[in-house]
């Protein structure tokens, strides 16, 4: 029984610290695959009206946007800039 509890403990310490390394890296992603989105929207904008929008508040006030698209996890807010939308410095 102690050997079964062994075994199961040093499975739990090899599996947690890998468990938290991937959930860093799901959130990154997703906070990548918004940036996408918003640019998306962003170039669909300039489509439709010719021009880009002055900032992220222009796509969410003509409903481009919803204004939670506007922040990643961590309320990290995206950056916008001549057209382009990214990810604040160290994201």
């Amino acid at each position: 029984m102690l050997i079964v509890l062994m075994i199961i403990s040093v499975l739990l310490i090899l599996i947690i610290p890998n468990i938290g390394n991937k959930s860093e890296a799901v959130s990154k992603k997703g906070c990548n695959a918004l940036v996408t989105v918003v640019q998306a929207q962003v170039d669909t904008y300039f489509l439709d009206n010719g021009n880009h929008p002055t900032d992220l508040d222009e796509l969410v006030s003509n409903e481009y946007i919803t204004d939670e698209q506007k922040y990643c996890q961590g309320n990290q807010e995206l950056l916008y800039v001549d057209g382009k939308v990214f990810l604040p410095e160290g994201e």
